[in-house]
């Protein structure tokens, strides 16, 4: 009883870490955005982060997959899932697709893994999702406005939830030393990125304003969150941890208030309950 009740304890320790650091992503961003072009910010982020994971390799044991199909694979996966989503991301962004407009769309993620992965799909697990997702919604709703959104937009948008969905896939997929890929795929993302540096405006202050959240968003996401995202997907319900991304915006928000002391609306209280009872629903048939 007690090495599952410890077993259970690190498990959410290290789950809830994932959130409150994944949560913190949009704040540093944010900071670092205004002292910095949206490329020059990834691109130097991905340099930092591939520098850590290579220093932290010893440290962390990680082993590079080993053989060429493994490795590839790796690639592909890291093209995906961190280079094409971030930048997809980012191109939304600068084409004033709003911040809660992403999150919604983002928000779909779970109901689409729970199409593609699984067969059976029980009332309550899609009960949940769409109560969670109904719930993102109630918390980013000053932050959707169909005024100034392009067609462009929406079409990056909706390529970074498919990059993001299918790079998930991807990495369940890898069983055997799924952290070791990560440096390879690091430094897929970085080349995938730099090819568009050229087509993009590139500047950044050298100031702590961006300095500080490019080493946070490089260190600390990029490494640390990351490879607990990673660790999640390898040991647990690809649909559970992706449904987890729910939280987010609502973690983001405290954060927001705690902050900057921007206030939290009655609406995006209520739905951060919402988000909370649906997870509920999506995590019990894991329980049972």
């Amino acid at each position: 009883m007690f090495v599952l009740s410890k077993k259970t304890a690190l498990a959410a320790t290290s789950t809830s870490l994932f959130v409150l650091l994944w949560s913190s992503g949009a704040i540093f961003s944010k900071w670092g955005l205004a002292h910095a072009s949206p490329f020059a910010f990834l691109l130097i982020r991905f340099v930092i982060a591939l520098c850590g994971l290579l220093l932290l390799a010893p440290l962390l044991k990680l082993k590079l997959p080993k053989g060429g199909r493994p490795m590839l694979y790796a690639i592909a996966t890291g093209v995906v899932l961190l280079g094409a989503y971030q930048i997809f991301y980012l191109l939304a962004l600068n084409t004033r697709i709003t911040p809660g407009v992403m999150a919604t769309i983002m928000g779909v993620q779970p109901i689409l893994t729970v199409v593609l992965m699984e067969r059976q799909r029980s009332v309550s697990r899609m009960f949940g999702l769409t109560l969670g997702l109904a719930g993102l919604v109630m918390v980013v709703y000053q932050g959707i406005g169909l005024a100034g959104m392009s067609w462009a937009g929406m079409l990056f948008g909706l390529l970074a939830l498919a990059s993001m969905t299918l790079g998930s896939i991807m990495q369940k997929r890898i069983t055997e030393n799924p952290l070791g890929t990560l440096p390879v795929q690091y430094l897929a993302g970085l080349l995938l990125c730099g090819i568009f540096v050229p087509f993009q405006p590139f500047h950044f202050e050298h100031s702590a304003g961006f300095i500080v959240p490019v080493l946070w968003m490089g260190l600390v996401v990029s490494v640390l969150a990351t490879l607990l995202l990673y660790r999640l997907i390898a040991r647990g319900n690809l649909v559970n941890v992706t449904s987890l991304f729910y939280l987010v915006p609502a973690v983001t928000a405290v954060m927001d208030y705690l902050i900057f002391g921007n206030r939290l609306a009655a609406l995006s209280v209520l739905g951060m309950l919402l988000i909370i009872v649906g997870l509920a629903f999506v995590f019990r048939k894991s329980a049972g």
